[in-house]
């Protein structure tokens, strides 16, 4: 019995390559709806798992347990000139807050961070609106990236404040050209400061132009010589003594917060703790709308594809009606011609989902690479767009198999 079901198959297949070769400019028209639908979804679901991808290897190095402490989260940036109230009657966060922070036995780093928008400067060369960042020595273990050229800041520069950077490397090179530029002074948002070091950063696709990291330079001397966005730019990260969990840490640091701010207990929290977990949340909403919208557009290419597939096998019906009558005069049944037309159907979509799987993936190779991110091939979204691709050639091929297997034998061997 299988082996008859395997022989019928295996004809019904052939009988559809076949058609298709007879038809070849109708074949690829409704073929091509299908490719452009599918390569669609597979180059979306490429990109996304390189995005999620990268985020995930972004969170490993500022280390999973690592936290922030922030006036307010909000996943949309809020107007510091015109902040709601709830956010007005929130203080700042301060060096002394996170010194405080870093002084509790289960932390083993907090410091406090600010970053603005600023363009650096050398003897006429300018580079665009870049972000500089007012951290300390131990940027890199939060943000990733390493030193490849000079030093950090010393804890006595920190302290003062004094006007020294670490440029990103990138950026060095399109001020100095081959010129070495340690020990130069460049102007950072119009502010002299001395090069000490060269910053390589981690890769990051979130970084187009204008938040790209170009120089870090010690915290307060940001705080003393640029106006800080303190409501949406300034945040303490935190990482746990080994041994210590997030939970308990955010715990002692929410302590001593609020008795730093003499709340009471009935008082709220007047600032917010954010996880990698919550910032890896937002991202994989951000990146699933994305990837939602996508398949709905995506969805028109596959409609369309669908409708070909039924106009084809509705003028293949009208085509071959004689070979309909003929096959029922020598004993093929309505279910026979019916599952001959949904095969023929379900292989022109099945290919063009084959192409548009490699299509696809070729595209969203090619887009991760430009955008720095690598991932592995979404293997489970490649084996659905191949079976949606046959289902919609089902279901479009439906109602010309059925069409086709009402045929009246008699009528159809008139057919001319």
């Amino acid at each position: 019995m299988s082996a008859r079901v395997h022989d019928t198959i295996g004809e019904n297949i052939g009988i559809a390559l076949e058609t298709l070769r007879a038809s070849k400019l109708r074949s690829a028209l409704t073929i091509l709806g299908v490719v452009i639908g599918i390569s669609t979804v597979m180059a979306m679901a490429t990109i996304v798992n390189g995005i999620q991808s990268q985020i995930v290897n972004a969170i490993q190095v500022a280390g999973p347990t690592t936290f922030y402490v922030m006036k307010i989260f909000s996943q949309t940036p809020i107007n510091p000139e015109a902040p709601p109230k709830y956010v007005r009657v929130r203080p700042n966060l301060t060096k002394v807050e996170a010194d405080r922070i870093a002084a509790l036995p289960q932390i083993a780093y907090a410091g406090i961070w600010g970053q603005v928008g600023a363009r650096l400067e050398y003897e006429g060369q300018r580079t665009q609106m870049v972000q500089v960042y007012g951290a300390d020595e131990h940027f890199t273990e939060i943000q990733g990236g390493e030193l490849v050229d000079g030093r950090w800041f010393t804890r006595g520069e920190v302290a003062g404040g004094d006007a020294v950077v670490v440029l990103e490397e990138k950026y060095a090179r399109m001020l100095f050209g081959r010129t070495n530029p340690l020990g130069k002074t460049v102007r950072v948002g119009g502010r002299p400061a001395q090069v000490i070091g060269l910053y390589s950063p981690a890769s990051n696709i979130f970084a187009p132009p204008g938040t790209a990291t170009g120089a870090i330079v010690p915290f307060l001397m940001l705080d003393h010589q640029f106006d800080i966005d303190k409501t949406n730019a300034l945040f303490v990260p935190v990482k746990p003594r080994t041994g210590v969990s997030v939970a308990d840490a955010q715990e002692a640091v929410i302590v001593e917060l609020r008795t730093l701010r003499r709340l009471r207990p009935s008082d709220k929290n007047t600032f917010d703790l954010v996880t990698q977990e919550q910032i890896l949340d937002i991202f994989n909403k951000l990146t699933g709308a994305f990837f939602l919208v996508m398949i709905a557009l995506s969805s028109v290419g596959l409609l369309v594809g669908g409708i070909g597939v039924m106009a084809i096998m509705m003028v293949s019906v009208t085509s071959r009606t004689r070979e309909i009558g003929v096959r029922k005069a020598l004993g093929a049944t309505r279910r026979d011609i019916m599952v001959q037309f949904l095969t023929e159907a379900a292989t022109l979509t099945g290919i063009g989902g084959i192409f548009g799987v490699f299509v696809g993936l070729g595209m969203g190779r090619l887009v991760s690479l430009v955008l720095g991110a690598t991932a592995p091939t979404p293997v489970v979204q490649t084996l659905v767009a191949v079976a949606v691709s046959v289902g919609i050639g089902v279901a479009f091929g439906l109602i010309p198999a059925r069409r086709a297997a009402r045929l009246d034998p008699v009528e159809a061997l008139r057919h001319e």
